[in-house]
């Protein structure tokens, strides 16, 4: 590959179930030549996705366990910028996002980051719609119709499921969406690779169209208040707020014009997407660190910054000042003024009621339990489980069992021989309002003991 050429990116995203994975596995597996890298971008604290692709051992690269909208930027950037390490390695890329992610945040990170925007492109943003469910899902999802809205490509998987009528009827509500996307039907995610690859249809100018603030930028911050301060030490002070912590990144040289402040924005968006150093009160913040002030004890608390040279500093705190009442004071006890301030709105709103459960368990299950169990579950609760995917061992089997389910639908596939790895079952279910003590329960009591 010369130096000028960019490696293009394709973005494969859908609401959950909708067989991402599936043509994932695909694209991995046909004979097209390409040299591709995976990266995934899942929902919850356990990292399934990843054994759930064919041939995973290399190609996949994993992001997960952060706000699915506002920190996904920065992780995409981390994972990107190792990939420019071992650019010998790949000439494609394909991004795989949560089903609970607007693609906006995901997409903007080609156009927003200068380095990235210099090594990679972005080819088209591939959008799966499961035709059995869609029609529930974007009466209750602002992503799932942001997915749409987006695409270049709509594939209408799992078109077998449903009557010729319904999918004439879905492939118009789509066209009124979206009359640009180009639509294909299939099953099990059975495309052509070339129609979903290579296809240098992303345009930058139709995205602004359609979202007018596409390349204004959601950040994992709320609030930066900068200051000027002499050499010397001083109290960062907070009361008791929303949140038992709170991350923050003081960045040293932070001037208070509006180009400058982006500027800072913008380097913050990494940071918040590394780990964060844990502080509690009397501790000092270090200098352009992302750091998690441990709040938990009542009243005001105080941290320090300690200030080797004159210069102004900027707060990129994940709460707005009022939230913490967040003052700086110097070592004669005065409160300090503000040289500037400005608050960061983010354009997506969070569903705290979509939430995630993973469950964990070495050992083996007995299959005509969880049957039942999961029986019994998803009628209860079928509409509000969005998806379940994992691994099961099954007693007296020696295969690997995949799961998959969305909504009152659910499969089970031999995979392959357990072999030297260790028995143990691993399941994520996605969905709203879910009881994780009675779901938890009700899977332990499966168990072979």
């Amino acid at each position: 590959m010369s130096s000028y050429e960019k490696v293009p990116v394709t973005i494969l995203t859908g609401f959950l179930g909708s067989g991402k994975t599936t043509l994932l596995n695909r694209i991995l597996t046909e004979e097209h030549g390409k040299r591709i890298a995976v990266i995934e971008n899942e929902f919850g604290e356990v990292g399934i996705d990843q054994g759930l692709v064919i041939n995973a051992d290399e190609e996949v690269f994993e992001m997960s366990n952060g706000c699915i909208c506002c920190t996904v930027r920065g992780d995409l950037i981390r994972v990107l910028g190792n990939l420019m390490k071992r650019r010998d390695k790949f000439d494609y890329v394909l991004v795989e996002t949560t089903g609970l992610a607007d693609p906006g945040p995901v997409a903007q990170t080609f156009f927003m980051d200068d380095e990235i925007k210099d090594e990679f492109s972005l080819d088209g943003i591939v959008t799966l719609v499961d035709a059995a469910h869609i029609d529930q899902q974007l009466g209750r999802s602002d992503e799932s119709s942001e997915q749409v809205a987006f695409a270049d490509v709509l594939v209408v998987n799992k078109s077998d499921l449903v009557s010729d009528e319904s999918l004439d009827q879905l492939e118009s509500r789509l066209r009124e969406m979206n009359r640009m996307a180009k639509i294909l039907r299939t099953e099990r995610g059975n495309v052509p690779v070339d129609t979903v690859l290579n296809l240098s249809a992303f345009d930058l100018d139709q995205a602004l169209e359609k979202r007018p603030t596409f390349l204004e930028p959601e950040y994992p911050f709320e609030w930066t208040g900068v200051y000027w301060l002499s050499a010397g030490r001083y109290e960062l002070s907070l009361q008791e707020g929303p949140d038992p912590n709170m991350s923050l990144v003081v960045l040293a040289n932070q001037s208070t014009e509006e180009e400058s402040l982006h500027e800072g924005a913008e380097w913050c968006v990494r940071q918040f997407a590394e780990s964060p150093q844990p502080l509690r009160p009397t501790e000092v913040v270090p200098l352009n660190k992302h750091v998690d002030l441990q709040l938990e004890t009542e009243g005001q608390k105080s941290f320090f910054l300690e200030i080797e040279q004159p210069m102004f500093v900027g707060l990129f705190a994940q709460h707005t000042a009022e939230e913490f009442d967040i003052k700086l004071f110097a070592k004669t006890g005065e409160s300090l003024p503000l040289s500037a301030e400005r608050t960061w709105v983010a354009q997506h709103e969070h569903d705290d009621e979509v939430t995630s459960i993973a469950i964990e368990r070495d050992g083996d299950v007995d299959i005509q339990q969880l049957n039942d169990w999961l029986n019994q579950l998803l009628a209860e609760k079928g509409v509000d489980i969005f998806r379940l995917k994992g691994f099961i061992s099954i007693a007296d089997d020696p295969r690997r069992f995949v799961f998959q389910g969305v909504h009152m639908l659910i499969d089970s596939q031999p995979e392959r021989l357990w072999g030297e790895m260790p028995r143990k079952n691993q399941l994520v279910f996605i969905g709203r309002n879910l009881d994780e003590e009675a779901i938890t329960a009700g899977f332990d009591r499966c168990l072979v003991h």
